[in-house]
Formats: C-alpha cells, sequence, structure tokens
C-alpha cells in the first residue's frame, strides 16, 4: 500500500480490558492491536463478550479495568442503531461534510502557496492532502449516491425524522453514512442483516478498499471469508486457536473451522490423557500409604536386624509416597479444564406437517403473488432482495396480516412464526419467566426451556432486556419451537445466531417432520440449500 493512503492512520490498541455485569465477568483482560490495513473478524458464540468488546473499543462504554487507545476519526455501528432526531437528509449530509471540508481546505491552501512562500502552509496542505486521498473525498458524492441506491435508502424522503424508519432501514441508513465516510477505524455490529445481494457485494468491496482499521462482530459466514484478514474468536477454549491458548488466527473463516475443530480435538485429548494419568498417581498414593501403614510387626528373634531392616524399608516407602504425592499435587495443578460440552440444538422443528396454498395474493405496496403451494413435510426458501415481500408472506401465512386480495389457505393445527427482531411482552422478565408464559404453563413443565439447547442455563435468569440480539433470537426460537407447530415460519433465521448454532439450525431444518417456510439472505445457508427456492425478485418457484 502506498505510504500516502496510510499517512495519519493509527491501530487500534486495547490492554487488560474487563468488564462485568452482575456477578459474571464477560471480558477478562482482552489484550486487542489492530493495524491499519486490518480487516479483523470477532467471532464466538452469543454472550461472549464480542458487542461488548465493540462498545468498549468505539467508547460508548467504559471498562472495569484496561486501556483502549484509538483515533479519533472513527465511526460506529451497533446492531441496532439508536432513533435520533435527525433526519435521512441530514444524517447523510453529516457523512459528507467532513469530505466536502478537505476538498475546500485544499483549495484555499493551494491558493494560498500560490502567493505566500511558508512552510507551515506547505505542511498543512500536505496533511489535508493525505487525509483527503485516504478518505477519497474527490469521488465522495458519487460514492453516497450508488451507496445510498444500492442500500435501499436513495428513496426515502429527505426530511423524514430516522425515528420514523424500521430498524432495518435504520441500519442501511447508517451503514450508508458509514461507508460514505471512510473513516480510519470502522466498527461494525452484524453488519449484514438486513442487507440483500446487491448491498451485500457493495458492503464487502467497500471494506475490502478501506485502508484503516475496520473491526467487525459478524456471525455471516461468507461475509468472514470474503472480508476478514484476521479473526479472533473470544470463545476459542483453554488451548485456543493455536494450541497455546491464542485467541487470534490469522487466515480464511473457512480454515479457522478446521483449526477450531483440531484445537477442540487435542484438548479432550490432552484432558483425557491428563486424567488417566491423576488417576493412576492417585492409585498408586492409596497403595503406598497402606504400606506404610500396615505396621507388621518382626518375624524373627533378631530384633534389632528386624528393626532396622523395617525402618529402611518404611523410609523408602514414605519416599515413594511422597514423590507420588508430589507428581499428583503437580499433575492436578497442571491440568486442563474439563471441555466444556457446546451448547447444542437439541428438539425438533417442528411437531406435524401442513400443507400451504396461495392464489393471487395482494398486499398493497408490498407484495404480489399469483401461485404457491407447499406440500406436507416440504422446505421451502423464500429468497429476494429488500423490499420484495418475504417478511410479509410470512406475516400472512402466519395469520397476522390479511391479505388485499387473493386467498390463502393453511392446513395446520398449529404455526409458529420467529421474526428478525422479536419483541416480546416484558423485558423485564427473566428469561425462564418470559418463555413459561409466551408457552403456557403446561408446555413450559413438558419442554422445559433447559431441554431444548438453545439458551445457556446461565442465562435463564437474565431479563430479557438485558440479553443479547443474539440470545433474543435464541430465545424466541425456543418458544416456536416449544409448541411443536406444524408450520414453522422463519425469518432470516441465523441474523444473530451464533456460527454453531447456525449450521446446527440448518440440519434441523433439513431434518424436520414438519413444513417450514425460510426467508433468508444468508449465501452460506443458500448454497446448501437442497429443496424448492422461491425467488420474490423474479415472482416464481424454482
Amino acid at each position: 500500500m502506498s505510504p500516502a493512503l496510510i499517512t495519519g492512520l493509527e491501530p487500534v490498541v486495547a490492554h487488560g480490558l474487563v468488564r462485568t455485569f452482575g456477578a459474571r465477568r464477560v471480558l477478562d483482560g482482552i489484550d486487542l492491536t489492530v493495524a491499519p490495513g486490518t480487516r479483523l473478524g470477532l467471532i464466538g458464540e452469543n454472550g461472549t463478550g464480542k458487542s461488548t468488546l465493540l462498545r468498549l473499543l468505539a467508547g460508548v462504554d467504559r471498562p472495569d479495568a484496561g486501556s483502549v487507545g484509538v483515533p479519533s476519526d472513527l465511526v460506529y455501528l451497533p446492531q441496532e442503531p439508536g432513533a435520533d432526531a435527525s433526519t435521512v437528509g441530514r444524517m447523510l449530509d453529516d457523512a459528507l461534510r467532513p469530505l466536502h471540508d478537505a476538498v475546500g481546505r485544499l483549495e484555499e491552501l493551494a491558493a494560498r502557496m500560490a502567493t505566500e512562500d511558508g512552510a507551515d502552509v506547505a505542511a498543512e496542505y500536505d496533511a489535508v492532502l493525505a487525509w483527503a486521498v485516504t478518505h477519497d473525498a474527490w469521488d465522495a458524492d458519487r460514492r453516497a449516491e450508488v451507496t445510498a441506491a444500492t442500500l435501499g435508502v436513495a428513496d426515502l424522503d429527505r426530511d423524514r425524522p430516522v425515528a420514523t424508519l424500521s430498524g432495518g432501514q435504520r441500519t442501511r441508513l447508517a451503514l450508508a453514512a458509514a461507508l460514505v465516510r471512510r473513516p480510519a477505524v470502522l466498527l461494525l455490529d452484524e453488519p449484514t442483516n438486513h442487507l440483500d445481494e446487491a448491498a451485500l457485494d457493495l458492503l464487502e468491496r467497500s471494506l475490502v478498499e478501506l485502508p484503516g482499521v475496520v473491526v467487525a462482530v459478524s456471525h455471516d459466514r461468507t461475509f468472514l471469508d470474503r472480508v476478514a484478514t484476521e479473526l479472533v474468536d473470544l470463545d476459542a477454549g483453554v488451548l485456543g486457536t493455536d494450541g497455546r491458548g491464542g485467541q487470534r488466527f490469522g487466515g480464511s473463516f473457512t480454515a479457522y473451522l478446521v483449526a477450531r475443530a483440531d484445537s477442540r480435538r487435542r484438548w479432550e485429548e490432552t484432558f483425557a490423557a491428563q486424567q488417566e494419568e491423576i488417576a493412576a498417581l492417585r492409585e498408586r498414593t492409596r497403595v503406598d500409604l497402606r504400606a506404610v501403614a500396615a505396621g507388621r510387626g518382626p518375624t524373627d528373634n533378631d530384633k534389632f536386624v528386624t528393626k532396622f531392616k523395617g525402618a529402611g524399608v518404611e523410609r523408602a516407602r514414605a519416599r515413594r509416597v511422597h514423590d507420588a504425592e508430589r507428581r499428583l499435587e503437580v499433575a492436578e495443578r497442571e491440568a486442563l479444564p474439563k471441555p466444556p460440552e457446546p451448547l447444542r440444538f437439541a428438539a425438533p422443528l417442528t411437531g406435524g406437517a401442513a400443507t400451504v396454498s396461495v392464489r393471487d395474493l395482494q398486499v398493497t405496496g408490498r407484495l404480489h403473488l399469483p401461485r404457491l403451494d407447499v406440500g406436507t413435510g416440504e422446505k421451502l426458501l423464500v429468497t429476494g432482495p429488500n423490499g420484495t415481500g418475504k417478511s410479509t408472506l410470512l406475516d400472512v401465512l402466519a395469520g397476522h396480516l390479511v391479505p388485499d386480495a387473493g386467498w390463502v389457505r393453511v392446513g395446520a393445527r398449529r404455526v409458529a412464526l420467529v421474526r428478525q427482531d422479536p419483541v416480546f411482552a416484558r423485558d423485564d422478565l427473566p428469561a425462564r419467566d418470559a418463555f413459561a408464559e409466551a408457552v403456557g404453563a403446561e408446555v413450559a413443565e413438558a419442554v422445559p426451556l433447559r431441554s431444548l439447547g438453545l439458551l445457556h442455563p446461565r442465562d435463564h435468569g437474565t431479563a430479557v432486556g438485558a440479553l443479547s440480539v443474539g440470545q433474543r433470537r435464541r430465545l424466541s426460537l425456543a418458544i416456536a419451537v416449544a409448541v411443536a407447530p406444524d408450520l414453522l415460519l422463519l425469518d432470516e433465521p441465523t441474523n444473530h445466531l451464533s456460527l454453531r448454532l447456525a449450521g446446527e439450525l440448518e440440519s434441523a431444518v433439513a431434518a424436520a417432520a414438519g413444513t417450514v417456510v425460510v426467508t433468508s439472505h444468508d449465501r452460506w445457508l443458500r448454497s446448501r440449500w437442497s429443496g424448492p427456492t422461491l425467488d420474490l425478485g423474479v415472482g416464481g418457484a424454482v
């Protein structure tokens, strides 16, 4: 990379970060250095502190201990951008303003250099020029038009308050502003959610072209493969990804999956060997202790000789006992902890099976579908760009939305819908109580939350509002499958889910006895889908 392109860019440095919520320490002594030109992917199970670490780097949260050093030219995009008092136009204009100001300042300095002979003016000109080149300031307006159009926010009324936008629209608008701005540090939390194919391609190309630091929390496996130059796994386990406890991996996500599996296997094998050695040392200690404690008397009349020989034997045995106890102490102290059983999805997705028939379905301005038939036990994948009515279709099939025209027939006793952004009746309830309230006491007793393998037992007592977005998605999925629906409707099911659970969910969909309809932009899922698909972008089934 040309030195001119990296002038003024600085690394992101974090040292000894500790963050505790209540009695739980989420981050414990995290060290991190990310150099300009690095695109770092943060991965790990839901609740392992990825979003917390990103907030600490962004300065919107403070660590309990440790320090963070980041350049001031930083943009942070959370999973759920807040609805501030700004308007659509003002938000985009604010992203462009520093770029326009830099170009304007260069013109002023160039005019002064033509009439003045000052080193200070030349130095400032060089600094502003380096900044403008790094941020591609001259192409900002064109980039803003293309980015806004591709992300589907170009047609929004510029005077419309951001607070009136949907969650997906706010996310895409904030992402457009960030990509136009091209900051020295870009912190992204699940940036691929709510994006269609064209938007995903633009996002990935834009990030690869950035000369500064990119740190992205993501569960999008294709995104990680295409964008990340390095990965940090906050849930890497005792041996880490390198066999020595390291959490950083310099390679593709596909290569990382192999390294993670190898690390887990080494951990299990090492633990088993250590436990076998500890058991043998304990047994040897017990045997030698019994021998020392036997206290047998003399067997001949020469009491002096017997006493002398017996004392030597006992001393030898005592030394062996001491040696065994010392070795046992060392072995127990240095032994690895038992590999924890990973949280695994342990329930069938559906109960019975259902049928779906749709004819001339019309929801004005949102969806037009001439025909759809889903057979008993069939699995259907619905795709298409944003705005083509995927979520609308699921709402209609679930009975939550009445179409303006056409008819829908769903042959099912029980239908369950898992939305992209689940809403719970009360955010103050512990997760276990919210689950019981949603499914009913009888179902909660027959199918307890802990039996589903979706939410870690330590989080069952956590208030719903304090759960991460991914944990709320897990809870929503648990509520849906607990009632054993005949028809299960999943709207972007892999969004916010851990990489392990996303893979397990895909396998569970394929094995489900009932009927499942899935909407998804997940390229990893779509590339492995073997059933029928409905592309609403072209209006037909494949």
